[in-house]
């Protein structure tokens, strides 16, 4: 299956494909010898920890798209209430042959945008009516190009799985911990010495799970970047008006007041830009985005090959 799924017109990636492969064989690699090191360590517990970690994969992954929703605030709108959203996403979808996702809006002041979903269709991208509020039509279109490539790359899927399993680490190691000194109140010497132990290794071993589960993201996450704005320049054919929106966004979005970007901030990997300050934008070496400088250059050459 190529990058762009079996029925869309959004250009095909293998650099993205081998990258997403890549993240999700490694990290499932990462869980298998997490989800080992918590059953050899806390025997008694390995089946409240297989049982956990099996169901909230499966929830996060089956309800991605309405956890993100509600986490950022979105509801679904019609095409009575925001034609003009529509109207730019069904002639998206038309040109890049692709299923019609939902539509949502996040009441937000800071301009910005994400899709989310476990496969096409059940996707949905949302705007907030902050960026709703800025941007040019041409502008909006190049931005929800770029959101609709993430669905059809399906690239959403393994973000959200592989966001999720640092945070299911975390929650692991503390149910673990719990059942283990829980359990040790009337185990003899040995048995309080193995929970001793245990309780040292775990918490070692989930943040090195979190960190490297951490830059696999990171990694993964700035190529998507620059694979959804590659496809959406080259299936709208208007580089320049994705160039403005990004600069446009990302310089109102530096002006939002901190308190707010800090709520939005959890959420980074999924937005079109990253709710950073001017300040933090500049010193983040390890940025769910590539710089905008990176975004603009590949944007300009596409123009260039546009152009001949």
């Amino acid at each position: 299956m190529s990058a762009s799924g079996p029925h869309t017109r959004f250009a095909p990636d293998r650099g993205l494909t081998g990258r997403m492969v890549t993240t999700m064989f490694l990290i499932g690699l990462l869980y298998v010898g997490f989800t080992g090191v918590l059953i050899v360590l806390l025997r008694g517990a390995w089946p409240l920890i297989v049982l956990l970690m099996g169901g909230l994969f499966v929830a996060q992954f089956w309800f991605s798209d309405k956890i993100t929703e509600r986490a950022m605030g979105a509801h679904a709108v019609t095409p009575e209430q925001y034609p003009q959203l529509h109207g730019t996403i069904d002639r998206l979808c038309a040109l890049a042959d692709m299923p019609k996702p939902r539509v949502a809006v996040a009441d937000n002041d800071m301009p910005n945008a994400f899709a989310t979903g476990r496969n096409p269709q059940n996707a949905v991208v949302c705007v907030t009516t902050g960026l709703l509020r800025r941007l040019e039509p041409e502008e909006l279109e190049g931005v929800l190009a770029h959101e609709l490539s993430h669905v059809a790359h399906r690239d959403v899927a393994v973000m959200t799985v592989a966001g999720f399993l640092g945070v299911l680490a975390g929650a692991i190691t503390r149910i673990a911990l719990y059942s283990g000194m829980m359990g040790g109140g009337n185990r003899n010497n040995n048995n309080n010495d193995s929970a001793a132990i245990a309780m040292i290794i775990i918490p070692l071993v989930s943040m090195v799970v979190y960190a490297l589960s951490f830059l696999l993201t990171r990694l993964l996450s700035r190529y998507r970047e620059l694979a959804a704005d590659r496809a959406a320049a080259q299936l709208t054919g208007r580089p320049s008006a994705l160039a403005s929106a990004l600069t446009k966004v990302t310089g109102q979005i530096a002006a939002i007041p901190t308190q707010d970007l800090r709520r939005a901030q959890p959420y980074n990997a999924f937005y079109f830009a990253p709710a950073l300050s001017a300040k933090e934008a500049a010193t983040q070496l390890l940025s769910t985005h590539p710089s905008l400088e990176q975004r603009l250059e590949q944007l300009g050459k596409i123009s260039a090959e546009l152009g001949r």
